[in-house]
C-alpha cells in the first residue's frame, strides 16, 4: 500500500507525518531543526521509515512545508504552512466539531487563520516581528527560571493568587522585566503564569484580526503547555480544541495534501 509524507520544517523543530491511502495518520516524529535543515530532515525521515518498517519506495509523494520547506530538496512539492495547517486542523479537529478558527504558536512566530467548511483559507494574520509571543520566548523563560520547558504548565497550575502583568511587547525587554520580577520576590509560579497570560492576550488580539468563530483549534508545540492553554481559554472566553497531534498538525495537513495531489495526478495519468 502506498503511503504519503508531510514534512514541516520549522525554525526550531522538524515534524514529519505519514498517512495511508485512507489519509489515516500511521506514524510521526519530531526532532530539532538545528542548522542543517535538509540533512536533519533527511535523517529524521529515514529513522521514521525504519521505525515504521517501511522503505522509501513505499512513499508515493512527499510534501514539504514550513519555514525551511524550500531547503528540503527531496520533496515532490513545497507548499505554504498556512495551507497545510488549515487542512490538518480541519481533519484533526473534525471529531470535536467544525473548525473555523485556528491559532498556531510556533518557534518564532504566531498565526491566526480563519477557514471555510472545505478548509480553504479565508483570512490569516501572522506575527513574526518579535519572539515575545512564541515558543522561543517560552524557552527563554524556562532557561531564566532554571526549569525545564515541559515544566511550565505545572508551575502555572500551582499559582495561588493573581499573576503579575508583563507589559513588554519585545522579547528582550520582556526578559529584563521577568528578571526584575524575580528580583522583587515574585515566585516562579507567578512569573510563569504572568508570561502565559501575556502571550495569550497578544495571541487573542492577533486572532481578532481574522475573526474568531465558535470552534477554535489551537496547535503548535506550545499548545501542549496546559498552563498556556488555560490562559488562552480565559482570554478567549471559550473552550479550545487541542488534539494530541497539536505539534504535528501542519505536517499532517501536508501529508493529506500529498495524498490528494497523488490521487489527482494518478487519475489524470
Amino acid at each position: 500500500m502506498n503511503h504519503f509524507a508531510g514534512i514541516d520544517i520549522g525554525s526550531t523543530a522538524i515534524k514529519i507525518a505519514l498517512v495511508d491511502r485512507d489519509e489515516k495518520l500511521v506514524a510521526s516524529t519530531t526532532c530539532p531543526s538545528g542548522g542543517q535543515f535538509h540533512r536533519n530532515a533527511q535523517e529524521a525521515f529515514q529513522r521514521l521509515l525504519q521505525e515504521s518498517g517501511m522503505e522509501r519506495g513505499q512513499i508515493a509523494f512527499v510534501t514539504a512545508t514550513g519555514y525551511g520547506r524550500k531547503l528540503y530538496r527531496d520533496a515532490d512539492e513545497a507548499i505554504s504552512e498556512i495551507t497545510a495547517n488549515a487542512v490538518g486542523a480541519l481533519r484533526a479537529g473534525a471529531p470535536y466539531g467544525t473548525v473555523r478558527t485556528i491559532i498556531n504558536i510556533g518557534g518564532q512566530d504566531s498565526k491566526a487563520i480563519r477557514i471555510d467548511g472545505d478548509g480553504n483559507v479565508v483570512q490569516f494574520a501572522m506575527n513574526d516581528k518579535c519572539a515575545a509571543g512564541t515558543g522561543r520566548f517560552l524557552e527563554m523563560v524556562a532557561r531564566n527560571l532554571e526549569i525545564d520547558l515541559e515544566e511550565l504548565g505545572e508551575y502555572h497550575v500551582r499559582l495561588d493568587g493573581a499573576p503579575p502583568t508583563i507589559n513588554s511587547t519585545c522579547a528582550v525587554f520582556a526578559e529584563s522585566e521577568i528578571i526584575g520580577l524575580l528580583a522583587r520576590g515574585y515566585s516562579k509560579e507567578e512569573v510563569v503564569a504572568g508570561v502565559h497570560y501575556s502571550i495569550a492576550r497578544r495571541t487573542v488580539r492577533l486572532a481578532r484580526r481574522v475573526g474568531i468563530e465558535e470552534q477554535v483549534y489551537f496547535d503548535g508545540g506550545p499548545a501542549l503547555n496546559h498552563g498556556l492553554a488555560t490562559a488562552m481559554r480565559e482570554e478567549l472566553m471559550r473552550d479550545l480544541i487541542i488534539p494530541d497531534i497539536a505539534q504535528i498538525t501542519t505536517a499532517y495537513g501536508a501529508a493529506i495534501l500529498s495524498r490528494e495531489v497523488w490521487a489527482a495526478e494518478s487519475e489524470g495519468a
